[in-house]
């Protein structure tokens, strides 16, 4: 379809000042956010299990806050298939990590990507500032468990499937309207459970519960996302639509990762989700100059 006969399919508009608060940090508009993966699994798509161990953990951290990361993501389950974790061991892999890094850096924003209420309670205790819940509501009690912790809380479109499924024949009449209507519906129940309105949300969430095609039409159409109103992550990093359209595996996928993050920035994305803390960092910086939201480190070509 031709997009400039498309209309544009922006529904429930937030109306506060933009200024997404986390933590003891606050991004304005036009501000980007980067947030660093730190996976506790040892099945990672990506790493492998490269930072499951604990030191290996802290020592990501500590690099990705050194490169620049204003928010890590902490996550004890891998997203797709694989060995079943249980509750208790998710618990494991996240709570003392959580506390001991709240303990070895005070003002880092703090994320957890976790679908489970159980977990989100505790982490929170522990320091976390952000639930990442990837599975857009799969358990109904982790909205009131943001609530009551005073937490942000990311709202997330799967295509109505269950947590850790990967996506098989996935048909929508119009995949972004369908994002729209149900992360912002998701950011009106947040609302209404008392998550507050400056920490929330939302993520069209790629690759869960669709295919290439879809993912790519979102990055394509971010901005009818970013005109809701609702501060928008991206986690678009080494993904497997970029893999798929560029025909590359994994750890080969970068430049395709911050051309996808390239494109979302400059359609008003807000918070990018990535492996590579560096190079998005430097891809960031350089949008938002484009933008006219930063001026350039130096100016002295032609002027000297």
């Amino acid at each position: 379809m031709d997009r400039s006969v498309r209309p544009r399919t922006v529904g429930p508009v937030n109306t506060g000042d933009g200024v997404l608060r986390l933590g003891s940090r606050s991004f304005g508009p036009g501000e980007f956010a980067l947030m660093a993966i730190v996976n506790r699994t040892p099945d990672s798509f990506f790493d492998r299990g490269a930072t499951y161990a604990t030191d290996a953990a802290f020592a990501a951290i500590d690099k990705a806050v050194a490169e620049g990361a204003d928010l890590v993501d902490i996550g004890g389950v891998k997203a797709g298939y694989g060995e079943p974790v249980s509750e208790s061991e998710e618990l494991r892999r996240t709570v003392d990590f959580v506390a001991a890094i709240r303990a070895r850096h005070p003002d880092l924003v703090i994320s957890v990507d976790t679908y489970r209420s159980g977990v989100a309670r505790q982490v929170a205790e522990a320091g976390a500032d952000l639930i990442n819940d990837t599975w857009a509501g799969a358990d109904p009690d982790l909205v009131n468990a943001a609530a009551e912790a005073g937490t942000g809380l990311v709202c997330s479109h799967v295509g109505g499937l269950s947590p850790r499924t990967d996506p098989h024949r996935m048909a929508y009449d119009d995949v972004v309207a369908d994002v729209i209507r149900t992360t912002t519906a998701l950011a009106d129940r947040a609302l209404a459970a008392g998550v507050r309105p400056d920490g929330i949300l939302i993520d069209p969430t790629h690759d869960f519960g669709k295919n290439t095609l879809q993912s790519l039409e979102l990055t394509r159409r971010l901005d009818e996302l970013a005109a809701t109103g609702w501060p928008v992550l991206v986690a678009v990093s080494n993904k497997d639509f970029i893999g798929e359209t560029l025909e590359l595996p994994p750890g080969q996928r970068g430049n395709g990762t911050l051309a996808a993050l390239s494109v979302s920035a400059w359609l008003g994305a807000r918070v990018f989700r990535v492996h590579d803390v560096p190079a998005a960092r430097q891809a960031l910086d350089f949008i938002a100059v484009l933008r006219g939201t930063a001026q350039p480190a130096g100016t002295r070509r032609s002027l000297a």
